[in-house]
């Protein structure tokens, strides 16, 4: 059975920092390409991050470039995102997947002041 937990949102203030990983567990984790998407209320689901196999290539979304990096451990099944500088925008439910897909559990992230 395919899981993907989600973990690590919060709520952060503008130009604040955080750290988001995705523990994957019932399929080849090292056989396929991971992203993270977001999904904010109101608005569809969009690509944050993606990310190749070995990590050699990553694409972004243009709001988030330069400021976040996404990265991956194969021998732990696990997805990182690493968050800076964050803004009010940003706020939204992150979710990991093979592909664009905001359903699941995911994690909170709310930027405020």
């Amino acid at each position: 059975q395919v899981q993907l937990v989600e973990s690590g949102g919060n709520l952060v203030q503008p130009g604040g920092s955080l750290r988001l990983s995705c523990a994957a567990s019932g399929f080849p984790f090292n056989q396929w390409p991971m992203g993270w998407y977001r999904q904010a209320p109101g608005k569809e689901c969009e690509m944050v991050a993606e990310i190749t196999i070995f990590g050699s290539r990553t694409t972004y979304a243009d709001s988030v470039k330069g400021r976040f990096t996404i990265s991956r451990d194969n021998a732990k099944s696990t997805l990182y995102l690493e968050m800076n500088g964050l803004k009010y925008e940003d706020t939204a439910v992150y979710y990991c997947n093979t592909h664009r897909n905001c359903g699941g559990q995911g994690t909170q992230v709310t930027v405020s002041s």
